[in-house]
């Protein structure tokens, strides 16, 4: 899309919207806190100060008082709230489409890390979609915490193109190649459930807001193999490393969520006590309005 700060020919206003863009990050996980009553029932001044979060860094996190309440209408309400409303019905989902994140066993769950408590590195969700099912958008909702662990490192993605392309704006173009990145076919006893998927990292909606589809994984995941492609992929790996005032660390609480543009995240792993740990994910189709 030409002439927006994601066209590489568009080097002025890729530096003036650069500018407006760091000057508003929260640099303290403290800045992204809402606090909030009934997600089910924001006041209008709840709403406008979360969005006026997700304008600037493209999430927000409220803390609310329904603390250890399992209503699923907590993050359903919320999100709709915000304009989502198509919800990704994946395959460990609930029927409803709202994933139970908590440790499960059972051969529909039990290979897959979220249904774990081993860690998660760095991710966007549904980077194993196919194109029409794009994630734009993100919400967890913590019903219950880890006993000890379960904390999430949080990058606005939006920085991370920043990052990436003051080193070089062509490593952007090649995480923007429609075959950089592969997750290959999933298999379940021997039968196909998902296709191999092949796409970019970066792209542009239609809107002209960025979009990021990205995992940290080393394995089970194929990167187009051309030189330019290995150094692109080799800088965003180390620019994910913690060290920048942009990443944020923090770990939700009962009552507490997390509402994103699906940006990059991980989980530490984590030990459950006699309450196992539950957090909801939704995954939305669509983008958080008004962002």
């Amino acid at each position: 899309m030409p002439n927006t700060p994601f066209d590489l020919a568009s080097e002025t206003a890729y530096q003036q919207w650069r500018e407006r863009k760091l000057a508003a990050a929260p640099t303290r996980l403290e800045d992204l806190v809402v606090e909030i009553s009934d997600p089910r029932q924001l006041t209008a001044s709840e709403q406008a100060a979360i969005l006026e979060r997700c304008q600037r860094a493209n999430m927000a996190i409220y803390v609310g008082k329904t603390g250890t309440d399992p209503d699923k209408a907590i993050p359903t309400q919320l999100g709709a709230a915000f304009g989502l409303h198509r919800l990704d019905h994946n395959r460990g989902a609930d029927e409803d489409a709202i994933t139970s994140l908590t440790v499960q066993t059972d051969a529909q769950h039990r290979d897959y890390i979220p249904y774990s408590n081993r860690p998660i590195a760095w991710h966007t969700d549904g980077y194993y979609n196919a194109p029409e099912q794009r994630i734009d958008s993100l919400l967890l909702h913590c019903v219950h915490p880890a006993e000890q662990g379960g904390a999430n490192d949080l990058l606005d993605h939006e920085i991370a193109y920043i990052l990436l392309r003051d080193q070089s704006a062509e490593y952007i173009r090649a995480l923007m190649h429609p075959e950089c990145m592969t997750i290959p076919a999933s298999y379940v006893d021997g039968r196909q459930v998902r296709p191999d998927r092949s796409g970019p990292v970066f792209s542009v909606r239609p809107e002209g807001q960025l979009h990021l589809r990205y995992t940290n994984r080393a394995r089970n995941i194929h990167w187009r193999d051309d030189p330019l492609t290995n150094e692109a992929v080799a800088v965003l790996k180390d620019l994910l490393r913690p060290e920048t005032p942009w990443h944020l660390n923090g770990r939700l609480e009962s009552g507490w969520g997390l509402i994103s543009n699906n940006v990059l995240h991980t989980r530490t792993g984590f030990t459950d006590g006699k309450v196992p740990r539950l957090l909801y994910r939704a995954r939305y189709y669509d983008r958080i309005q008004g962002t």
